[in-house]
């Protein structure tokens, strides 16, 4: 009863204030839901996060089953997926059928799941992995679709598989998007998943980073990363087009490359752009926010890229909230991908409607989520009580090697003021 009373008490604060009724987003804009947290925001609190701010889409990595509870009635549009450790398990056809009716089937009622995709892996031609997936994803993509088909959902969901960046690139002879071509290591896998996405009706899904091509690399010219940065010193001219971001370079690259196999037209998904916001010189608020004005402007304005300038390109953010356990092996950056810090805050004012009125998003915890009106006591206690929405901006787990005392200082203190709350409340 007591715990039910707290619950509830904490519960009806956590979703904060909303700044800025985002009524509608740039069409086509999602983003990514990802769950690498210490310590998370409870499912229900998220989803309420994504329609707080007009999100319509949402991209998350597994089919969790409390991510999928929380996604459970919204209305909200979800591409889930196969994680990498499991596609040589659904290369045997009867496993992806388990996995479809375990991950898709359960979740297809009314007031269930809007499943629309399933990517097959995560970028899992990665060069970092050294092939470790390539001969296993394709039987895996063409068993989940099979899968899919076979249980009457094929017309609505697609499987599709998100694929890096590096998976093409233009000869150092001739660097230029027109001369766009697929690794040679994976040309032949990709050619057969190209040619299986065209014959079921699926896009194929790529991750673009224009931060990744600045970082470290001293002679990138930092406007190039920007969409109103204008020409770099030395412009990228290309069969007389002049490209002025690295972005619009990158996208038309692959269009050349799926043009190079005899699939010009092939739709693609953006399932991962963004800009971190800590962890090297050029992650900062100020830069994020800087990007994410220029992407959303040319969403809405509904402006392609020079090869496809009419086309309609279906973007996922990266990411919505910060994740403190991610590897930092990429770099320090990796754990500072949000809009929103872990626990829910805004970073920065941010359109997602793409007019050029920023506004502080919705927050996800409000200032009183852990506000108990002084019956907080501090203690030297070191256990982690992080309980339901009452999350903390120091993250425990994560400053464990920095500044832990405060960490868990301020843990403790949460929790005691909770305990304190339910005595006062019974």
């Amino acid at each position: 009863m007591a715990a039910a009373t707290a619950w509830r008490c904490v519960a009806a604060v956590v979703v904060g204030v909303v700044i800025m009724a985002a009524v509608a987003v740039v069409d086509g804009l999602g983003v990514n839901w990802g769950t690498m947290a210490t310590h998370r925001l409870p499912p229900k609190v998220m989803a309420r996060l994504l329609k707080d701010n007009g999100f319509k889409k949402v991209k998350i990595f597994d089919a969790d089953a409390t991510t999928m509870s929380g996604l459970a009635g919204t209305g909200i549009e979800a591409m889930i997926a196969v994680p990498n450790d499991m596609l040589a398990a659904v290369g045997d056809y009867g496993r992806a059928r388990e996995w479809v009716k375990e991950n898709v089937t359960r979740y297809s009622f009314d007031g269930g799941v809007d499943i629309r995709y399933v990517a097959v892996g995560n970028e899992p031609f990665l060069k970092a992995y050294n092939g470790e997936f390539d001969r296993a994803t394709v039987p895996a993509l063409r068993n989940i679709q099979r899968a899919l088909d076979e249980a009457g959902y094929g017309k609505r969901i697609k499987a599709t598989v998100p694929v890096n960046a590096d998976v093409y690139d233009s000869p150092a002879s001739n660097p230029v998007p027109s001369a766009g071509r697929f690794r040679d290591d994976v040309a032949g896998t990709m050619a057969d998943m190209v040619r299986f996405l065209n014959r079921s009706g699926a896009p194929l899904t790529v991750n673009i980073y224009p931060f990744l091509s600045l970082y470290g690399n001293d002679d990138f010219p930092l406007d190039y990363a920007f969409f109103d940065g204008g020409p770099p010193p030395r412009p990228v001219v290309d069969n007389g087009i002049n490209y002025t971001n690295v972005f619009d370079a990158n996208f038309d690259t692959l269009v050349s490359a799926l043009k190079r196999i005899g699939f010009g037209s092939l739709p693609i998904v953006i399932g991962e752009v963004g800009w971190p916001t800590d962890g090297d010189k050029h992650a900062t608020v100020p830069y994020a926010q800087r990007f994410y004005s220029g992407l959303l402007k040319r969403l809405a304005a509904r402006r392609g890229t020079p090869l496809r300038p009419r086309a309609r390109i279906e973007v996922y953010l990266f990411g919505l909230m910060d994740e403190d356990t991610k590897s930092v092996a990429p770099g320090n950056f990796e754990r500072h991908w949000g809009i929103f810090t872990f626990d829910g805050r805004p970073k920065f004012p941010l359109d997602l409607r793409g007019a050029g009125r920023p506004a502080m998003p919705a927050q996800g915890q409000a200032d009183a989520a852990c506000d108990f009106q002084g019956l907080a006591v501090v203690t030297e206690d070191d256990r982690d009580v992080a309980q339901g929405a009452c999350n903390f901006s120091v993250q425990v787990a994560a400053a464990a090697l920095a500044g832990a005392a405060v960490a868990a200082a301020a843990a403790v203190a949460c929790a005691a003021a909770v305990v304190a709350a339910l005595l006062v409340l019974v």
